[in-house]
């Protein structure tokens, strides 16, 4: 007699479901059920945090990346621990060289957290995992770009901090690699006698980063670039800004002699204005 597929299908799966039941699948063992967070006692989380900041003390940082983010799933809300729980996570994944996962981690801490003691240094440290990215000036600077305005927020949202103080310091170790990669830039032109190209990057970058060590190389770049050119008055113009503004420097004596031919007074704004 031939019996319609459909009514012994039903059989065939109640039958499989008792014997994977019974026999719990090959070996015998039962399927273990899946493992809920948030049910651990106080004491196992006590434990758990104990035991998180045992492996972070010991550089262990896989361990410790695994442990912290377990004790994150099983800590009630409101614990004070989970600041300093995320924040921890991030440097782990600092040093494990995943600088994205640690600025997520370094940003749920100043964002989730804004009134938190850890808030401005952990958007201090996202700023570091961006411009840790950053390698050579020469290279793409966007990551660069990211953690000048990183750094600059540390300063617009917790002013007066000792973490907006560091920032600065650190905006301006930024801008001197800007700076660089512009200089770098400007002398390409130079070295194929594009002038007139040079000189423009050479201007923007002496106005744009006037304080940073690459100045008196951007400006003796830019007063033998002008004689190049025959531009005197250029030339006595950037020298007076050399003097005003970088007088300590070596190059200067070399770059701009006492008396310079063609010297006009000028107000000592930036060369070329």
């Amino acid at each position: 007699m031939n019996v319609p597929q459909s009514r012994y299908l039903p059989w065939c799966t109640a039958l499989v479901l008792i014997f994977t039941t019974a026999c719990g699948g090959r070996g015998g063992s039962a399927v273990p059920s899946p493992v809920t967070s948030g049910t651990a006692s106080p004491a196992a989380i006590d434990s758990m945090w104990v035991r998180a900041g045992d492996f972070y003390a010991r550089e262990k940082w896989d361990d410790a990346a695994v442990a912290y983010e377990r004790v994150q799933l099983e800590m009630r809300s409101g614990d004070p621990r989970i600041p300093k729980a995320r924040f921890q996570l991030a440097e782990t994944r600092l040093h494990q060289k995943s600088n994205l996962q640690a600025v997520r981690e370094f940003r749920r801490v100043s964002d989730d957290f804004s009134g938190d003691s850890l808030a401005p240094i952990a958007l201090v440290r996202a700023g570091d995992a961006y411009a840790a990215l950053w390698r050579r000036p020469e290279l793409d600077p966007t990551y660069g770009t990211v953690a000048l305005a990183t750094y600059q927020e540390v300063s617009s949202r917790f002013p007066g901090t000792p973490s907006a103080t560091v920032a600065q310091a650190k905006i301006a170790g930024l801008e001197d690699k800007f700076a660089y990669k512009a200089y770098r830039a400007a002398e390409f032109y130079v070295r194929y006698k594009a002038h007139d190209s040079a000189v423009l990057l050479l201007k923007d970058l002496i106005a744009t980063y006037p304080r940073t060590a690459i100045i008196p190389e951007a400006l003796e770049s830019l007063v033998d670039t002008y004689r190049k050119l025959g531009y005197l008055e250029d030339v006595a113009e950037t020298c007076e800004y050399f003097r005003r503004f970088h007088s300590e420097s070596p190059r200067l004596a070399s770059t701009c002699p006492a008396t310079t031919p063609g010297a006009v007074p000028t107000a000592g704004g930036t060369p070329g204005s």
